[in-house]
C-alpha cells in the first residue's frame, strides 16, 4: 500500500500532518541528513583554516561556494542518494560522508583532499550535533514561538476579564470567589516561567573523536590545539561546547529541554481540564462553528473537542519526552546504540505537543465568556462569605466563630438575609458589620484584580 496521510501508522503523518509540516525538515530522516551534511561541510571548511594541516590548501571562492551550495540546497534528491548508497555501506553515516566525495569530483582540489571528509570524527560526533541544531532550530522557529502565542491569548484574556468577578471552586465545590483575569494570569505566570526556562537552556555539543579523548587527532597532528580547535567549531554552530565526554555527547541537556517541554505540556493540560470545566458550568460558550457537528447522534451538541484533543496530545508527548529525558543521558560504558534509535523519535514527541498546542489555540478562539452565567452562580453563592465573617469575628475574639458559621451554613441554603441576620446579632462594632454587609459574593474578591496587572507589569 502506497504511504500517504490515509495510509501513514502515524496520526503526526497521518491525520495531524498538516499540524506537522513545519516539524519536517528538522526531524525526519530528510532533516537528519541534512544537519549532517551541513556538519561534515561546516567541519571540512574548519580544517581547511587551520595552517598546521599543510594537506589542505586554501579553499577559492568557488570551492566554497560548491561546499555551501551543498548544504544550503540540500534537496530531498540528495537525500534519496544517501540512501541509495546505504544500501551497500549499510552504514547511514558513512552513507553521508561518500555522498559529500561524489558531489565535490568536478572540483580538482577539494577532490584531492577528500580524504578529510569527516576526518577523525567518529559518526557521533556528527549526530550530537546534528540533533542539538535540530532541537534548536524546533525551539527558535516553533516551539518559543507558538508557546508566546498562546500565552498572548491568555494575556488578552487576563486583562479583559481582570475584574469579571466569579465563584471558585476547591474540590469542585463553591469557593471564595476570584476573577476570570485573575484565574487566567496564573497560567499566564506559569507557561512564562517555562518558556524563560527553555528558551535559556545551553545545547552543548562535542566533536572529540571515538572515546571523547582526541586520540586519533593527536595521532594525525599533535601540535594542534584540539580542545581549543574543537570548541571554536561547536560554538560556531551556535551551540555551547561541552568539554568532557565520551564517545557520546551525555544528553543531559537534552533531559532538561524535554523536562520543561513536559512541565509546559502539563501546566497546559491542567489549563484544558479548567477550560474544559467552566465549558460545562455555562462560563464559556462554544462558538458555533456553521457545518460542524458536535455528535452523530444528539444534534444540539456543540463540544470543548479542541481543549479535549489538546489534552490527549500533551498527555501522549509527555510519555514519550518522559522517555527520551530519562533513557538519553545513560549508556553503557563508552557508548552502546540505544539512544540512537530512541532519538529519532525526538520529533515524535515534539510533534505531538504542537499538535497539541495548536489545538489548545483553536480551542481558545471558540469560546466567549457568559457574564450572565457566571453572575447568577455568584447570587447563588452567598455560603463563601461565611470565611469573612468567620474572620472577622476572630478579630474580635469571638468564640467559636468557626464552628458558629458552619453550624448555619454546611448542609444547609444560604442568602443575604441568612447572613445579614447572622451579622447583626454579632457583638462586634458597628463600623465592622457595616463592612461585612456591604460584601456581596460579587465583591469578595481580596485582591484578585492586583494580582492580575502584575502579569502585564512584567
Amino acid at each position: 500500500m502506497e504511504l500517504s496521510a490515509l495510509t501513514a501508522i502515524s496520526p503526526v503523518d497521518g491525520r495531524y500532518q498538516n499540524k506537522t509540516d513545519a516539524l519536517r525538515p528538522i526531524f525526519s530522516e530528510y532533516g537528519l541528513f541534512r544537519y549532517r551534511v551541513l556538519v561534515e561541510v561546516e567541519w571540512l571548511k574548519k580544517l581547511s583554516k587551520n595552517s598546521s594541516i599543510k594537506e589542505i590548501e586554501s579553499f577559492s571562492a568557488s570551492s566554497t561556494s560548491l561546499l555551501n551550495n551543498i548544504k544550503d540546497n540540500f534537496s530531498i534528491v540528495d537525500a534519496e542518494r544517501i540512501k541509495e548508497i546505504e544500501k551497500t555501506t549499510n552504514h547511514d553515516m558513512k552513507a553521508v560522508e561518500y555522498f559529500i566525495r561524489e558531489k565535490i569530483q568536478s572540483d580538482s582540489k577539494l577532490k584531492n583532499i577528500s580524504q578529510f571528509i569527516h576526518f577523525a570524527c567518529t559518526s557521533e560526533d556528527i549526530n550530537n550535533l546534528s540533533y542539538a541544531l535540530m532541537l534548536k532550530d524546533a525551539r527558535e522557529s516553533i516551539l518559543v514561538p507558538k508557546l508566546q502565542k498562546l500565552v498572548t491569548i491568555l494575556e488578552k484574556m487576563s486583562a479583559d476579564y481582570s475584574s469579571t468577578p466569579m465563584i471558585s471552586r476547591t474540590h469542585g465545590q463553591t469557593a471564595s470567589p476570584t476573577t476570570l483575569g485573575k484565574e487566567m494570569a496564573v497560567y499566564v505566570h506559569r507557561l512564562n516561567r517555562q518558556n524563560n526556562q527553555l528558551k535559556n537552556i545551553e545545547l552543548l555539543g562535542k566533536l572529540n573523536g571515538a572515546v571523547g579523548n582526541f586520540n586519533a587527532h593527536f595521532s594525525a597532528y599533535p601540535d594542534i590545539d584540539w580542545m581549543t580547535l574543537s570548541k571554536e567549531f561547536v560554538e560556531e554552530l551556535g551551540l555551547t561546547w561541552n568539554p568532557l565526554t565520551t564517545q557520546i555527547e551525555s544528553h543531559d541537556y537534552m533531559a532538561e529541554y524535554f523536562h520543561v517541554l513536559i512541565r509546559s505540556n502539563t501546566i497546559l493540560i491542567d489549563l484544558c481540564r479548567d477550560l474544559w470545566g467552566y465549558i460545562s458550568l455555562g462560563y464559556f460558550k462554544l462558538k458555533l462553528i456553521k457545518g460542524e457537528v458536535g455528535s452523530s447522534t444528539m444534534p444540539h451538541k456543540i463540544n470543548p473537542i479542541d481543549f479535549e484533543n489538546s489534552e490527549g496530545n500533551f498527555g501522549f508527548a509527555n510519555s514519550l519526552l518522559e522517555h527520551l529525558a530519562m533513557k538519553l543521558p545513560t549508556s553503557r560504558w563508552q557508548r552502546d546504540l540505544t539512544d540512537s534509535t530512541v532519538l529519532r523519535n525526538t520529533g515524535v514527541g515534539i510533534a505531538h505537543s504542537v499538535i497539541a498546542l495548536d489545538s489548545c489555540i483553536a480551542g481558545l478562539s471558540k469560546i466567549d465568556v457568559d457574564t450572565e452565567i457566571i453572575n447568577q452562580d455568584l447570587e447563588n453563592s452567598w455560603e463563601v462569605l461565611t470565611e469573612a465573617i468567620q474572620t472577622v469575628m476572630r478579630c474580635y475574639n469571638i468564640e467559636g466563630a468557626y464552628e458558629k458559621l458552619k453550624e448555619i451554613s454546611r448542609g444547609n441554603e444560604i442568602n443575604r438575609e441568612t447572613l445579614h441576620n447572622f451579622i447583626e446579632k454579632l457583638d462586634i462594632p458597628n463600623d465592622a458589620k457595616s463592612r461585612l454587609k456591604n460584601l456581596t459574593p460579587s465583591n469578595y474578591l481580596g485582591n484578585a484584580e492586583t494580582q492580575t496587572k502584575l502579569i502585564k507589569k512584567k
